[in-house]
């Protein structure tokens, strides 16, 4: 009778899949040689457990070459320890898709559109394989177009031999490596995404994500590398991981979308909420952008306890079009950056923040409400802050700010400019400027409180004051330690110029004013 029961009871039971539900890509012949494509298993097995109601979709140890895969509602793919989906070196490989303008390109190895509760985990790796999609051997360098107005001309971050700080030249290659396109619900965590050939992490239209310590490292010298671009999404947290890209190290934009292919349909939304904290960044272009040529507005972003080190930018901070970038804050963060040779955008600011028109017929937006608390900054160039007479930046606080200007080796080829690259007129595109060490030109509500400023080494005869601002209202400056460029004799602590109502805690001796009235 006992064994009647047993039997039953087991007749009873749910298979053990939908128990566990939790699927082996090996039991679908993934072939982990690192040669075999394995997308078509992976797939199977991703299909499966979504038609399963969901569940995890596991990975083991090994090397799986795939082109495109795409996840589904419920689905988790885990990367196991030793795990390894490398990039197929044959493009036609991945998903192709055709954009106007753009024509025909090809998806990177996971993308996943509209899906909700999704997950990429694990300690294991994706490896996009850009060795084989770009030309190392050659740099690609700006042309005399260009470089018209900068200070150089033609000698602009000239290299003398070899490919300098790159960047190198791309082959016909696949874009993002892993896109998530509004999708709902989306977590990635402890995975390594290496060697993208395009933009590495993606999320796109998305609300609810969390991506908690990755390890994210693209080679340096890869432009258009981004590390994690956050586009038009809602709700993001980003903690705890490490990036390493040749291009933006995170970049956060009200991407607007014009073209219709599958995943990318036309949303206009804002890009708000976004936390980021204890990131280590790196970039040859900016370790954080937010903003450029977008027509949705970015607002609410916090950045706190962060690293952005070895870039040519830090903090950026752009507006060309439509939509307003607002309430952005940056709490305890260092930064560091030099200058470059090469093509990539920046010019070694630590902290950059414009508002210029990059188009024609479009209502330019405003850049308001950002402040700045306990940041260092150790930097090739000055603090940039460059607003126009259409669009002033509005109500930008800095508290408790360190800045160490240091001189470059790059100063001959590369010094003594201002880069507003996007700008709609290429004379204010990228030209040649005397620089301080903070400039404030069309700002509306600056506080400066608490600024530390300090020269080394430095011998460039185009450096000049500590703090130069113009076409100002509302400025104060309280505790500013500092003095102008220690070797060039003709500078000051502080100049203002043809500005409305400015209060500066520093002796009148230090300040020079010209066109500065009270009200």
């Amino acid at each position: 009778m006992h064994r009647l029961l047993l039997a039953l009871s087991l007749l009873l039971l749910p298979a053990a899949g939908a128990l566990a539900q939790t699927y082996s890509v090996r039991d679908f012949g993934a072939l982990a040689d690192g040669k075999t494509l394995a997308t078509a298993a992976i797939q199977q097995a991703i299909d499966a457990c979504n038609r399963g109601g969901g569940g995890t979709v596991e990975v083991p140890a090994g090397v799986y070459a795939v082109g495109t895969i795409a996840l589904k509602t419920n689905v988790n793919l885990h990367l196991g320890s030793g795990a390894v989906l490398r990039g197929s070196p044959n493009v036609e490989d991945y998903l192709a898709y055709t954009l106007p303008v753009y024509g025909r390109n090809h998806y990177g190895i996971l993308y996943t559109a509209n899906a909700t509760n999704v997950s990429l985990t694990g300690h294991g790796t994706i490896d996009g394989n850009n060795g084989v999609f770009y030309d190392f051997d050659q740099a690609k360098k700006l042309d005399t177009a260009t470089t018209r107005y900068t200070r150089q001309r033609s000698n602009f971050r000239h290299v003398a031999e070899g490919i300098g700080d790159g960047p190198v030249v791309p082959k016909d290659r696949p874009r993002q490596m892993v896109i998530f396109s509004q999708c709902v619900n989306v977590r990635v965590t402890d995975v390594s995404l290496l060697n993208s050939p395009f933009w590495t992490l993606h999320f796109a239209d998305c609300d609810a994500v969390n991506v908690d310590g990755i390890r994210l490292w693209t080679n340096l010298l890869v432009p258009n590398a981004d590390g994690i671009d956050v586009t038009s999404s809602r709700n993001v947290t980003i903690e705890n991981c490490d990036i390493r890209a040749g291009d933006d190290a995170l970049a956060i934009t009200g991407y607007d979308h014009h073209f219709e292919i599958p995943g990318f349909t036309s949303v206009r939304h804002a890009c708000e909420n976004i936390n980021v904290s204890n990131c280590n960044l790196q970039s040859y272009s900016s370790g954080i952008r937010i903003g450029f040529l977008d027509q949705n507005t970015v607002r609410n972003v916090n950045v706190s306890n962060c690293n952005i080190t070895n870039s040519t930018r830090g903090i950026g901070i752009f507006l060309r079009d439509a939509g307003s970038l607002e309430n952005l804050t940056f709490t305890n963060i260092r930064i560091e950056t030099k200058l470059r040779t090469g093509d990539w955008w920046g010019n070694g600011e630590p902290i950059h923040i414009s508002a210029v028109r990059g188009k024609e017929n479009v209502q330019l937006g405003h850049i308001r409400n950002v402040t700045f608390t306990n940041v260092s900054c150790r930097a090739e160039n000055g603090i940039l802050l460059y607003g126009s007479a259409e669009s002033p930046l509005e109500d930008i606080t800095f508290n408790n700010l360190k800045l160490e200007l240091v001189d470059s080796p790059l100063n001959d080829v590369a010094g003594g400019n201002v880069d507003l690259r996007g700008a709609l007129v290429p004379k204010t595109s990228l030209f040649a400027r005397d620089i301080p060490a903070f400039l404030a030109e069309y700002v509306n509500g600056l506080t400066i409180a608490d600024f530390k400023l300090a020269w080394t080494n430095q011998r460039a005869p185009f450096l000049t004051h500590g703090i130069e601002a113009s076409h100002f209202q509302h400025l104060r400056i309280d505790h500013f330690t500092g003095t102008g460029a220690p070797n060039n004799a003709a500078t000051h602590p502080v100049v203002l110029r043809d500005g409305t109502a400015a209060a500066v805690d520093r002796p009148k001796a230090d300040v020079q004013r010209t066109r500065v009235r009270k009200r």
